[in-house]
């Protein structure tokens, strides 16, 4: 890998771009990037040491939860207790937010992070991946809830990480999009795809085609359009994916573009939408306006929503800009 920039390498440079970031970020980043490290090893050796299938134990959303579920979510917390860089964390897989250890040191960040997306596809060797995201913490005290919950747009960080034929991270601090590979023989990420873009047009799309008898009328037009191809008023052809995993969803767009979209439907109605918005949509849409997509839930940009609860979900809708401004023009021609 001689030549390529590392991870840590490319960490410290942003750290003396950006303004008012200390090495404690950094570290904090490194821890993150060390508890990855471990999971991306856990994953690898999947039932070798007889880590798959069902822990028979739910989450607080009441899904049922994987062995390897339950193993990423200690690691995580693990990594990020002790080392003095936050004031307190979230998990997807946690009720309340996690209180550190009353002994452990205080720093002036929080995390927020979803240990294992995609979980459902672990037993069939499919993608799966780690999201998180850091929020600055001014406060002196101990964290309350209400310190979690600021807007995507106050994020100083966000990534993931794609453990698939290769482990790779995706990171922004806000200074563009750049995507690290991980080299197994020396333990190391490497600057593999700086400066990540998403095309601004597209023709394929990624959405769950089983719920659409569910769908508003503006996400079925924008179906039906796609579906049309070159009989329709597109006049091309469209392909469809989906992976039912966000993680991956979201590379493949960054790679060589789309739209990815878990829109809000009427199968049950008292759900906002699928997805978590400080978990999955507020991190995953930091990082595809970085790269020149846009990140909507039809209504609302995504970066822009107040965040009510540490579990709230939402409706998502992100891509190539264009093809998001479509579905977003079709969503405000419905509730004309």
């Amino acid at each position: 890998m001689s030549g390529k920039m590392t991870l840590t390498q490319f960490i410290l440079e942003q750290q003396r771009a950006l303004r008012g970031v200390s090495g404690d970020f950094s570290l904090l980043l490194n821890d993150i990037v060390l508890a990855c490290k471990k999971i991306s090893y856990r994953v690898n050796q999947g039932d070798l040491i007889g880590i798959l299938g069902n822990a028979e134990t739910e989450n607080v959303q009441g899904e049922v939860q994987k062995k390897l579920d339950i193993i990423s979510n200690e690691i995580m917390i693990d990594a990020l207790s002790w080392n003095g860089h936050l004031a307190g964390m979230a998990s997807e897989e946690n009720e309340d937010w996690v209180r550190l250890p009353e002994d452990a040191p205080r720093g002036k960040y929080l995390a927020l992070f979803d240990p294992l997306d995609g979980s459902s596809n672990i037993d069939l060797n499919l993608t799966v991946g780690t999201i998180f995201s850091i929020l600055r913490y001014e406060g002196k005290k101990e964290p309350s809830l209400n310190d979690f919950l600021q807007k995507g747009s106050q994020q100083v960080c966000a990534g993931f990480v794609l453990y698939g034929p290769s482990t790779i991270m995706v990171l922004t601090t806000g200074q563009g999009v750049n995507g690290f590979t991980l080299d197994q023989a020396v333990g190391e990420f490497y600057l593999t795809h700086p400066d990540m873009k998403i095309t601004e047009e597209c023709s394929e799309f990624a959405i769950n085609m089983s719920n659409q008898r569910f769908w508003e009328p503006a996400v079925k037009k924008y179906v039906d359009e796609c579906v049309l191809g070159e009989d329709g008023p597109r006049n091309k052809n469209f392909n469809m994916r989906w992976i039912a995993s966000l993680v991956a969803e979201v590379y493949r767009i960054l790679t060589r573009g789309g739209v990815f979209m878990y829109p809000y439907d009427v199968k049950n109605p008292n759900q906002a939408g699928r997805l978590r918005l400080m978990y999955e949509a507020n991190p995953m849409a930091f990082i595809v306006e970085q790269a020149g997509g846009a990140c909507h839930t039809g209504r609302q940009r995504i970066l822009d929503i107040q965040p009510e609860g540490i579990h709230q979900r939402v409706p998502l809708i992100l891509g190539s800009k264009k093809e998001v401004a479509r579905i977003v023009s079709y969503h405000h021609q419905q509730q004309e």
